[in-house]
């Protein structure tokens, strides 16, 4: 391989060589020194930038997203392969893929970058409202979610694809709070319903769980994957959304994977949903209306036995208990119960 972009490229890469443990044959590191700024936006399909709200100064202006990316090869002059600015993509040449194919290289994958759009005009369109009206809502839960914290900007979750939840996608947000606590929060429950293109508030509500440590691996802890089985059961049901929107609300979803101290006999773990907390809003704004903000509390199982035992009634009274004891939304593996 390094000797087809000897020959083929020579002046557009630098090839390094390097030792491999336990390999005797040669080896190199491939440089491509060569950039094109040859990314055609208006024939690819979605084009993202950076801007200053993304707090990224020194990428401003560079691509955030390129999807089904084209190229404008009357840029590309004489290069036979290339990175292309702002975007990480290595881009080569018809001669090089051949070269390549024919001597049975593995590893390397092809996709052309020149040629129309796979799209149309009418589907660019509608991909843009989209990406507007959702980039909007976005920008304002997090503006929202600074003013309770410090917003992680190092946790990378991947966008999980929901059906059953108005954008479509999945989204978390980690919120640094003072005495090392993490809160957690859904990003996407007030997205606008995709399939309409109209401004809205989606579910009009949002997901807040809060526990007292600096979680650092969210993805494997088990804050994340409670609140993620409890957005689940509110995404998917309106009657769970409408018995959250009126107010105290309780629910039980698997503890498989959950600490011990919250399951129950029967695998379970229960929550009380939308406990009044002093240092988090009932609600926030966003320029498409306001969004409920709604605490989600990891229950003791003696407590979900006294829910069970006194109904809405014994929902009050929790909630009154947990807020006279201090600890009001916070979830905690090791504290007394108090019920």
């Amino acid at each position: 391989m390094a000797a087809v972009f000897a020959e083929l490229a020579s002046g557009d890469v630098q090839l390094i060589p390097v030792e491999v443990e336990g390999q005797s044959e040669p080896y190199f590191l491939l440089n491509i020194t060569r950039v094109v700024k040859c990314i055609d936006d208006e024939a690819s399909d979605e084009v993202r930038y950076v801007t200053p709200e993304h707090g990224l100064p020194d990428q401003l202006g560079e691509y955030r997203s390129v999807i089904g990316m084209r190229i404008d090869p009357s840029k590309v002059g004489d290069a036979q392969v290339f990175r292309t600015w702002g975007w990480v993509a290595m881009v080569v040449s018809e001669a090089i893929k051949v070269a390549l194919e024919e001597l049975g290289a593995t590893g390397p994958k092809f996709k052309e970058v020149t040629g129309p759009s796979t799209i149309s005009a009418e589907e660019r369109a509608r991909d843009r409202k989209s990406r507007e009206l959702l980039e909007t809502a976005a920008t304002a839960r997090e503006a929202a979610w600074r003013t309770l914290g410090t917003l992680d900007e190092e946790v990378f979750m991947p966008i999980a694809m929901s059906d059953s939840w108005p954008g479509h996608r999945q989204l978390w947000r980690v919120i640094r709070r003072e005495a090392g606590r993490t809160l957690l929060v859904t990003h996407g429950l007030s997205d606008p319903f995709i399939e309409s293109l109209e401004p809205s508030v989606g579910f009009g509500l949002e997901l807040a769980l809060e526990v007292d440590a600096s979680v650092k691996d969210i993805s494997k802890g088990w804050p994340l994957l409670l609140l993620n089985r409890v957005a689940d059961e509110v995404a998917e049901h309106e009657k769970v959304r409408e018995g959250v929107k009126a107010g105290l609300f309780s629910m039980e979803v698997s503890g498989k994977g959950l600490p011990r101290s919250l399951v129950t006999e029967d695998g379970r773990v229960a929550v009380l949903l939308g406990v009044e907390s002093r240092t988090l809003p009932r609600h926030f704004s966003t320029p498409y209306g306001e969004v409920k903000l709604v605490t989600v509390k990891a229950l003791l199982p003696s407590e979900l036995e006294y829910l069970l035992e006194h109904g809405a009634e014994g929902q009050a009274e929790l909630a009154r208990r947990f807020a006279e004891n201090g600890e009001e939304h916070l979830s905690r593996l090791r504290r007394k119960p108090v019920a």
